[in-house]
């Protein structure tokens, strides 16, 4: 089995991202979706990326993640330019990230448990996968669910099984798309945390999709998609202050 690829941070930005384009479809039906994308995320940053539905947030996360092929522009990953790679280049890339989605995705014919031990498996290291796995189950309150396959479980313990297996390996790079929307407010503020724990002490770089105000603290910066353009980048009071509400949207709404 070759040894995985490196994990290792590169010197400056974690993701350096530089006039990005991303259209759908050709010719006639071809729409365009991501315009001129210029941003820089670094080695322990959490930023949150906000936005309308439709604004293209998603399709931002599945190309900086190499599950979508960039093909105009420049994108940066790990120290690695993305544009232009092959399948199994992107694949590789793939191993060094850990992906947190709205639909959890996990095996309905294993436990979760297993479901985590997946995520080390690809690593190649496979001392201790069980006791890995079932550490951060613990770290997420499912230490008592370890052994039980999705069908038992809740929407919201489904959501903690899939955010431990994307967490497992510590990856420097996490890209969450609507991480906590099936959470309730304490099992939420327990995964943010986590993954500030990730950000601080190990230097992961973390990038979130979420319309989840409650979370909004734990940022570093808020960027803010809007039609498929990047419309701010701010810091989380910056953010607040520009999205506060006017004395006249306050006398509206009591109207």
């Amino acid at each position: 089995m070759n040894a995985p690829p490196s994990t290792v941070p590169p010197a400056g930005a974690s993701i350096q991202v530089r006039d990005l384009n991303y259209c759908f479809g050709r010719g006639e039906l071809r729409k365009q979706v991501l315009f001129d994308i210029s941003l820089d995320l670094h080695p322990g940053q959490i930023v949150i990326m906000t936005g309308p539905s439709g604004s293209g947030k998603t399709t931002l996360l599945t190309l900086i993640g190499a599950l979508r092929s960039a093909t105009e522009g420049n994108l940066k990953v790990l120290g690695q330019e993305l544009v232009g790679l092959g399948d199994r280049q992107l694949v590789e890339i793939r191993r060094n990230i850990g992906f947190i989605f709205q639909a959890h995705n996990l095996f309905e014919s294993l436990t979760a448990a297993q479901n985590v031990e997946m995520a080390v498996e690809l690593t190649g290291n496979l001392r201790g996968k069980r006791q890995r796995a079932v550490d951060m189950l613990s770290r997420l309150g499912l230490a008592e669910r370890a052994d039980y396959k999705p069908a038992a479980l809740s929407g919201g313990q489904k959501q903690r099984v899939a955010i431990a297996r994307a967490l497992v390996n510590q990856p420097q790079l996490i890209l969450a798309d609507e991480p906590t929307a099936a959470l309730d407010k304490q099992s939420g503020r327990d995964v943010v945390t986590l993954m500030q724990h990730l950000a601080q002490e190990k230097g992961c770089t973390i990038l979130m999709v979420t319309h989840d105000n409650r979370i909004l603290d734990v940022a570093d910066r808020i960027i803010n998609l809007v039609d498929g353009r990047l419309e701010s980048d701010e810091s989380p009071q910056q953010f607040a202050d520009s999205h506060a509400p006017t004395a006249l949207d306050q006398k509206m709404f009591i109207m």
